[in-house]
């Protein structure tokens, strides 16, 4: 039976996400808006995903921005969330494009009813705190279709010599420059020890994870084409510093 503060931190979680809503997409990590960033995400999703008019299930979709683009595309999208705010600024967005997104309030433990194509989820996981159970419940809502989990490494730990210089470099220079928007608040020392992959996910993290899970043989790629869509037309010393490393991995059918 878990403790009263372990209990309470999926709570925690919700309002961080929910206060976070005012802010989130002035980051152009969190939401990109350069047309070339926006295409390079579309035609990913477009490979990585069965066929529109699928219907995708977007967990953890926050405000949107993969819902958005699927919807665009012709597929059947259901978002879901753990965050209202978040979900009231996908759902102001998805009617000033006219698109047709379904809306769920809910948490990663349970999926709304339906069975799904596919599930997708952008930088969610490493938010669970069992995130085992989380794609168990995500494999019950689409028992014959296809998962697709779009990561990141961000810092640069357990990565090769060079990635880790140029990671630290991206960090000074974000220093000196004016930074962006990001997170009003960190997440609380409760909150970390809660979340199994609270330093990040790596590759090797995800492989043996969905491995482990109902979902079966794993199988992974590097998303180059979105790297250079970032960091393309910013100025040499953003293409000498280079992007975050960015990864899908994708299992079921």
């Amino acid at each position: 039976m878990p403790g009263t503060a372990e209990a309470g931190v999926p709570n925690e979680i919700r309002d961080f996400w929910d206060e976070d809503a005012a802010t989130y997409d002035r980051s152009s990590a969190h939401y990109p808006r350069r047309p070339q960033e926006r295409a390079a995400w579309s035609a990913t999703l477009r490979r990585l995903l069965p066929a529109p008019p699928a219907s995708v299930l977007d967990m953890g979709a926050g405000t949107g921005f993969l819902s958005l683009l699927l919807a665009a595309q012709g597929y059947r999208v259901t978002a879901a969330d753990i965050s209202p705010g978040m979900l009231a600024k996908l759902r102001a967005k998805a009617a000033d494009m006219e698109l047709a997104v379904t809306v769920a309030e809910t948490d990663a433990l349970h999926p709304p009813e339906g069975r799904f194509d596919a599930i997708v989820e952008r930088h969610l996981v490493w938010t669970l705190p069992d995130p085992a159970a989380a794609l168990a419940a995500w494999h019950a809502a689409a028992p014959d279709g296809r998962l697709v989990l779009i990561e990141g490494t961000w810092d640069g730990r357990r990565t090769a010599v060079l990635s880790q210089f140029r990671a630290r470099a991206r960090m000074l220079a974000a220093l000196i420059r004016q930074p962006e928007p990001h997170h009003p608040r960190q997440y609380t020392d409760q909150m970390n020890a809660a979340l199994p992959f609270n330093g990040g996910l790596t590759p090797d993290d995800a492989v043996r994870l969905v491995e482990a899970s109902p979902w079966g043989r794993a199988r992974i790629e590097r998303l180059r084409d979105i790297e250079w869509a970032v960091t393309e037309g910013l100025g040499p010393l953003d293409s000498l510093l280079g992007t975050h490393a960015r990864w899908a991995l994708t299992a079921g059918r």
